[in-house]
C-alpha cells in the first residue's frame, strides 16, 4: 500500500517533526518561559493529533492518548513541576502498556523474550547505581519502572520492533540520561545533547510504528 493510501494527514506528521526537531535549539540555548514550553509541547502534541487523525478503532485512539499524555507531561514538567509532569507521563505509560499487552507478539525468539524480561530489573539497578543514596532516589526508581515496563511491553508487542520497539527503548534511555545528569554520573553539558534527541526521536518512532501498522490494517 502506498504511503498516501493510509495516512490521512501527512502534513501533521511533518509539522510534528519540525516542532520536535527545532526545539533542540531551545535546549542548547537553555531558553525558558511560556512560549518555550509551548514550543517544547508542539512536537509530541502534533504527533498525538496526527495519531488521532489516523485513528480508525480503539487501538488507534489509545496511541493518540499515549502521545497526548506525553505532550501534557512535556508542558507540565516546566509549567507546574516534576511531580505533575511525571504523573502525566505515568498515565501515558499505563495506557501504552495496556495497548502493547493487548497486541502481544505471537512468537518471539529467546533473546527477544529475555530482553523483555530484563528491561525492568536492569533499569532499576542502573537507577539505583546512579542515584542511591541521594535522598528521594527511590522516587526516580519507581517512575523509571513505569518507563521500563512500557519499553518492555513495546519490545514484545506485534508492532514493528525497529520502529516502535527501538523507539520505546530510546525513550527509556533518555530518562536514564536525565538521571545520569542528576546523579553527576555524567555532566549535564553532555546529557543535554542526548536527552531530547532520544526522547523525541523515540516518541516519533513509537508513533510511526503503531499508527502506520494500525492504519494499514484498517485499509486492507
Amino acid at each position: 500500500m502506498s504511503e498516501a493510501g493510509w495516512d490521512r494527514a501527512r502534513w501533521l506528521w511533518w509539522l510534528a517533526l519540525l516542532g520536535g526537531i527545532s526545539f533542540f535549539v531551545a535546549v542548547l540555548q537553555r531558553l525558558d518561559g511560556p512560549a518555550i514550553w509551548a514550543w517544547k509541547t508542539s512536537g509530541v502534541g502534533l504527533l498525538a493529533v496526527w495519531a488521532a487523525a489516523n485513528a480508525r478503532e480503539r487501538n488507534g485512539w489509545l496511541i493518540a492518548a499515549v502521545l497526548g499524555f506525553g505532550a501534557l507531561g512535556d508542558w507540565l514538567l516546566d509549567a507546574k513541576g516534576l511531580i505533575a509532569g511525571a504523573s502525566a507521563f505515568a498515565v501515558g505509560h499505563i495506557i501504552a502498556i495496556t495497548l502493547y499487552l493487548m497486541n502481544r507478539r505471537a512468537q518471539m525468539t529467546p533473546s527477544q523474550r529475555l530482553l523483555g524480561w530484563l528491561t525492568m530489573p536492569a533499569t532499576l539497578a542502573i537507577v539505583w547505581g546512579m542515584l542511591s543514596p541521594q535522598p528521594g532516589w527511590w522516587h526516580a526508581a519507581v517512575y523509571s519502572l513505569f518507563v521500563a515496563a512500557m519499553a518492555a511491553a513495546a519490545w514484545t508487542s506485534r508492532f514493528p520492533r525497529y520502529r516502535t520497539g527501538i523507539g520505546a527503548m530510546m525513550f527509556l534511555a533518555s530518562d536514564l540520561f536525565i538521571f545520569a545528569g542528576e546523579g553527576a554520573v555524567l555532566s549535564k553539558d553532555v546529557t543535554m545533547w542526548l536527552v531530547w534527541p532520544l526522547y523525541f526521536g523515540g516518541q516519533a518512532l513509537i508513533a510511526w510504528g503503531v499508527v502506520s501498522t494500525l492504519a494499514k490494517e484498517a485499509k486492507t
